[in-house]
């Protein structure tokens, strides 16, 4: 097999960059304009909890904890301040009080308050047994209640010690929505039109097309530095560089790392990237054809060459982690592990599971996740390389590829927190897409460690939990870590922002200028 480095796109030479569009009327700020390979269906900050919707609902919302990403070199800081609360403080080890400030104004002109943070956290919308958005619950699974004690006072208590709640409320899922607004126009029309408190407010949302921001100048942290905010959806990357060329855009997302050398020599266009707190993973489906056996679930990642994917594809831009488990944890990362390759292994387990020549197919979208489609066909042939019967079938969306039948998908896991809680026990715990369909059925010990894990304080123990978890997961396989991709973000000159290890876009003043 012959997979070494070639180039599959031939990108137009880019012409100077025009200047960014500027204001209409009095205001002189200009207006930015972004292009994406894909825009969320709404803009409810915990029913879109993607790579596609954390871009944008990013800088419509706030938290009341802010995770200080910028604090760190690489833009993956995890040190963390004040937001939209002032302070806060342990009242033992089952709560934590949070004092507001009294300045913040929702889009809508409402004051902040503490009974908008109840309503955040402890309505219908994330918990209780008739929840509008149920995956929310693994964001804050300790949670027992959130108690107002005042008007800009408000109280979490949670079930079990949690070491991870300031955190958690510095993350996915914590941000704060305004009751008021809800309560009018319901899950649905607040869905497409919603209100926070961030430095943009919605102007309109086009599906598929483009979503319209205006700056909010009533923001708490300052007056936003552009007068608006336009994400277009531009699936082809041919198109979304046409339109830097153009002028229609001033910054694009999901650039091919074989495409960045070209951009850099480009006149008046700058290309700025990260290394993500993110992975793409493979998901064995259990209930899969030929998928039953975990033995024949652990070969399809023993016979991965992973490094040869980041060379080949990512420039060696990308990371091969040691598993599930990331430096970022501090302690709790686990020394010594790795992810093997080792074709022997994997035609041994082969055998061993009984597998007999059973057609196995990968489903994949081509535009969702930067270079999937070529990581794909890469994999298709390392897998036949050991005498499994794989084949590739492209499809539309995640729809279509949990379908009936899937036996192999395509995901990504974030770590939302610097924890495994925060990202393996997210991902593939009880309450994840995974283990609520049926696909990870073989859960009980994973489960049982997670769980211990959520309520142990001691860091000797909870690192000893971890291990245990890890290696159930790796056991049972429900699929396996590819790599940590590099994400690259090319821009007109003029706009100086920095990317996070996140796919938040945070456009607040402090992190969005223009030269």
């Amino acid at each position: 097999m012959d997979l070494s480095r070639r180039a599959v796109l031939s990108l137009p030479a880019l012409a100077a960059t025009p200047r960014l569009a500027l204001a209409q009327g009095n205001d002189p700020r200009p207006l930015l304009t972004i292009g994406v390979a894909e825009l969320p269906p709404t803009l409810e900050p915990a029913r879109e909890l993607s790579n596609v919707g954390t871009r944008v609902t990013y800088s419509i919302f706030d938290t009341l904890i802010r995770r200080d990403f910028l604090g760190t070199p690489d833009g993956g800081g995890s040190a963390l301040q004040p937001h939209l609360a002032l302070s806060w403080e342990r009242n033992g080890p089952h709560q934590l009080t949070l004092r507001l400030r009294d300045d913040v104004l929702f889009h809508n002109g409402d004051r902040l308050t503490a009974e908008d943070v109840v309503y955040t956290f402890t309505s219908r919308r994330m918990f209780g047994p008739d929840a509008l958005m149920p995956e929310a619950r693994s964001y804050f699974a300790t949670l027992a209640g959130v108690e107002a004690l005042g008007p800009h006072v408000v109280r979490f208590t949670t079930r079990v010690p949690d070491v991870l709640l300031e955190q958690r409320l510095a993350s996915w899922c914590g941000w704060i929505v305004n009751r008021r607004a809800y309560e009018e126009r319901g899950f649905d029309g607040f869905s497409r039109a919603p209100i926070g408190t961030g430095p943009f407010k919605v102007r309109e949302l086009q599906t598929d097309q483009r979503i319209t921001l205006d700056a909010f100048d009533e923001y708490f942290m300052g007056r936003p530095t552009a007068r608006g905010v336009v994400f277009r959806q531009i699936p082809e990357l041919a198109a979304r560089v046409a339109a830097l060329q153009s002028g229609g855009v001033d910054l694009i997302t999901n650039v091919p790392p074989d495409q960045v050398g070209q951009l850099r020599r480009t006149a008046g266009v700058t290309v700025r990237s990260v290394v993500l707190a993110n992975v793409h993973v493979l998901t064995f489906d259990e209930r899969g054809a030929g998928m039953g056996d975990r033995r024949v679930r652990q070969a399809l990642g023993l016979a991965l060459d992973r490094k040869l994917l980041v060379d080949t594809l990512w420039d060696g831009a990308a990371v091969v982690p040691p598993s599930h488990n990331y430096p970022e944890y501090g302690p709790m990362f686990l020394e010594g592990r790795s992810l093997r390759f080792d074709q022997a292994a994997a035609r041994r387990l082969l055998r061993e599971g009984g597998y007999r020549g059973e057609e196995i197919v990968y489903r994949t979208m081509p535009n969702y996740y930067t270079n999937a489609l070529k990581a794909a066909q890469v994999a298709v042939e390392m897998w036949k390389d050991v005498g499994i019967n794989a084949k590739l079938q492209v499809v539309e969306n995640f729809a279509q590829m949990r379908g009936a039948g899937q036996q192999i998908g395509n995901n990504s896991n974030s770590t939302r927190l610097p924890d495994p809680l925060g990202s393996l026990w997210i991902s593939w715990g009880p309450a994840s897409w995974f283990q609520v369909n049926g696909a990870f059925r073989s859960t009980e010990a994973f489960n049982a460690a997670g769980r211990a894990l959520e309520a142990e304080t001691d860091p000797g123990a909870r690192k000893v939990l971890f291990q245990r978890m890890l290696d159930a997961w790796e056991a049972e396989a429900p699929g396996t870590v590819l790599y940590q991709p590099a994400e690259f973000y090319a821009m007109r000159s003029r706009v100086q922002w920095r990317p996070y290890t996140f796919y938040f876009m945070d456009l607040r003043p402090d992190n969005l200028r223009f030269g």
